[in-house]
């Protein structure tokens, strides 16, 4: 059976079956451990039976006013595990905390634009393009971004998800 716990210190030095996967954006370690620092409830991991990572989920609250939101900055399955609905659950757990404990407005995530399937799987799961970011991505593979958003019950009429008409650039982004 699958555990979904906190993510902890030592997770660090075991997530590399979920991190060494070309569709899995990766960061330093200071900036996991910013996210354990700041909002530990919101970077969570699935576990196997065996202690085995199997993906995880780094998020965080920001915004302010009817902008206040729960933010996906990475959601990860190892390859091994795929297709099992682990993705799914992590991110009900996610959704379940902003409406719980951040009573926000919507989610929100950044996903490639040439990232198809992850696009349909957000979508199966509520998700819908809300805006397209020119040049998000830099380095190695420069690359915009769709900026895909759920409305969560606080936004009645959904005003959260309304799709802008224009694209914006990183620098234009509120958070």
């Amino acid at each position: 059976m699958t555990t979904v716990r906190p993510f902890t210190m030592n997770d660090l030095l075991k997530f590399n079956n979920i991190n060494l996967d070309y569709l899995t954006e990766t960061y330093n370690m200071s900036f996991y451990m910013s996210y354990m620092s700041k909002q530990p409830e919101a970077f969570t991991v699935a576990e196997a039976p065996n202690k085995e990572l199997m993906g995880y989920m780094l998020g965080k609250a920001e915004g302010e006013g009817n902008l206040w939101h729960g933010h996906v900055s990475a959601v990860t399955v190892a390859p091994l595990y795929r297709r099992l609905g682990l993705a799914k659950m992590l991110m009900d757990d996610f959704e379940n905390l902003c409406i719980q404990t951040y009573n926000a407005f919507f989610v929100d995530l950044f996903v490639r634009t040439s990232n198809k399937v992850a696009q349909g799987m957000y979508e199966k799961f509520g998700y819908s393009t809300y805006r397209r970011v020119l040049g998000y991505y830099s380095g190695d593979s420069p690359e915009d971004a769709l900026d895909m958003r759920k409305a969560l019950p606080r936004d009645r009429d959904k005003q959260s998800i309304i799709p802008l008409d224009h694209p914006i650039y990183p620098e234009d982004l509120e958070w």
